[in-house]
């Protein structure tokens, strides 16, 4: 039997299901599936957060009204918790908890018997993420990691099923570009949005923009960065106007959860 065919006999002992839902693959995967096989007692569930690109939001909402698929919005206020704003090394954990507090409470109100899912494939278990242990305190299932499913297979499945999503950048909350200690708010939320939105503008899509206080450091796939430099005055300028007084290139380039590093030393 395939991948493909286990995940979807793994939603038929479920009465219901409602998927925290960011718009990436992975969820994506997990809640079209979900509509495949339970079809409307396969639901979705996103939190409209300052931590999420507006962006994601939209691309999000746009593939639940393509794929008929009901999608409950809520919005957490992580950025009133104390506990998240100071950007401890554990930040994930605290925004998780409070969707997965939010979902609990939606489940036990609205949908009794439904089953809580994430997106967590098998890769992301060797990885330092501490959303998991959120997921853990409340009993969130995770099929595509229960089943041994890895990013990879997440991907061709999703390109297979002809899903918008199977090729789309990864896209982590907007908080995961300031480093642990600096305190996360809105305004520094939003100059990052805006600034890798400029990036966007001129043709990169796989971009970080770094918080570093007055400092925005840059990062591409190293494949652009002779692009980058040839096109880095205008960006630069536009840039500065959303506050920043120094903007730099990282030469290393694009590298997903680089912030993590310091974890490591």
């Amino acid at each position: 039997m395939s991948k493909l065919e286990l995940l979807k006999k793994w939603f038929e002992n479920h009465k219901g299901t409602v998927t925290a839902f960011s718009g990436g693959v992975d969820s994506s995967l997990v809640l079209y599936v979900s509509k495949l096989v339970l079809g409307d007692k396969g639901i979705g569930l996103i939190s409209n957060s300052e931590s999420l690109k507006a962006r994601d939001f939209e691309v999000a909402t746009a593939f639940c009204q393509k794929h008929k698929i009901k999608l409950e919005i809520i919005k957490t206020e992580e950025l009133s918790d104390p506990n998240y704003t100071s950007n401890p090394a554990n930040r994930c954990f605290f925004c998780k908890n409070h969707l997965y507090e939010a979902m609990v409470d939606m489940i036990q109100s609205s949908y009794p018997q439904y089953t809580i899912l994430n997106g967590t494939n098998l890769d992301d278990l060797g990885d330092y993420r501490p959303g998991q242990q959120a997921a853990k305190m409340h009993q969130i299932r995770s099929p595509l990691a229960e089943l041994q499913i890895n990013k990879k297979e997440v991907i061709e499945m999703a390109d297979a099923l002809g899903l918008e999503a199977a090729f789309k950048p990864p896209s982590p909350c907007l908080s995961s570009r300031i480093p642990y200690g600096i305190q996360v708010n809105n305004e520094r939320l939003r100059q990052i949005e805006q600034a890798e939105y400029i990036l966007n503008q001129f043709g990169f899509l796989h971009v970080r923009v770094r918080y570093r206080g007055e400092e925005a450091s840059i990062e591409v796939p190293l494949s652009e960065m002779e692009i980058l430099k040839n096109r880095f005055d205008k960006i630069s300028n536009g840039i500065k106007v959303l506050g920043f007084s120094k903007v730099t290139i990282d030469e290393e380039g694009f590298v997903s959860g680089k912030l993590n590093r310091v974890l490591n030393g």
